[in-house]
């Protein structure tokens, strides 16, 4: 994953989080606006979420957060 990504992914989780406690779900579609402006990174975290790890649709932001941070 590449670091823009990343970065992306723990400011949008600590945002919700910091917004709705640590119970907070999200997709990977949280990442971007409505409007698919990078086709690339979309799939980017896509894949990450759907192909390599097999996440359901939502997710606790926590653990996506802890993911992402750990390198997996």
């Amino acid at each position: 994953m590449r670091d823009e990504l990343r970065a992306k992914i723990i400011q949008v989780c600590n945002k919700k989080i910091a917004a709705k406690g640590d119970n907070v779900g999200l997709s990977f579609y949280a990442f971007f606006a409505n409007k698919n402006d990078d086709p690339e990174l979309l799939m980017e975290a896509a894949t990450w979420w759907i192909h390599t790890h097999q996440l359901d649709h939502f997710v606790k932001a926590k653990t996506i957060k802890t993911m992402v941070e750990n390198n997996m």
